[in-house]
């Protein structure tokens, strides 16, 4: 089922297919492809069509990451390849990579993401961010005081929507190891 084209799909799937292909997605389909050569979706997104209750709201929660959140491209990018980094999700260190350099991180930063480090040239609200997002993929917790010095450098949100990207991001990896996509 993974694996469907979209003329093999019933109409709940179909109408998933549809909202993934034809959403804000299908503007990065260049950088970051969802379908392949078969017109399969790619990466996360086939398995979604399993359960299109539960994949409907997924894919909708990773287009409002994306396209509707107000974290910088630059930072959401390079939490994202922070969570492909801990989680060696392959597919998506390979389609956000393209997306990271378009954001404005340097082959050197990507390389110190990859590496499991906080981008060199990022300060100030960002720096507290990607630290933030490192702590996080790495399952650590938050004491109160770092989280008051957190909240001081940025905002509420901005730690509630990073917070929200790095745990889906993770379940997509979970996907994705489930399904052995890499």
């Amino acid at each position: 089922m993974v694996g469907l084209g979209r003329e093999e799909l019933d109409q709940e799937q179909m109408r998933l297919y549809d909202l993934i292909t034809g959403g804000p997605r299908a503007g990065d389909q260049g950088a970051s492809p969802i379908v392949d050569g078969k017109g399969r979706l790619a990466g996360p997104f086939g398995p979604m069509l399993l359960s299109p209750a539960i994949g409907e709201p997924l894919q909708e929660l990773g287009a409002a990451i994306r396209y509707r959140s107000t974290l910088p491209p630059r930072l959401r990018e390079g939490a994202i390849l922070m969570v492909a980094a801990k989680e060696v999700s392959g597919f998506e260190w390979s389609a956000h990579h393209a997306l990271a350099r378009a954001a404005g991180l340097t082959e050197a930063e990507l390389a110190e993401i990859e590496a499991g480090g906080i981008p060199a040239g990022s300060t100030g609200e960002e720096h507290a961010l990607f630290e933030m997002a490192l702590q996080l993929v790495h399952g650590g917790d938050m004491d109160d005081s770092r989280y008051q010095e957190l909240a001081a450098a940025t905002s509420e949100k901005a730690l509630f929507e990073l917070c929200t990207l790095v745990g889906y991001y993770q379940t997509l990896a979970l996907v994705m190891r489930l399904f052995s996509i890499y």
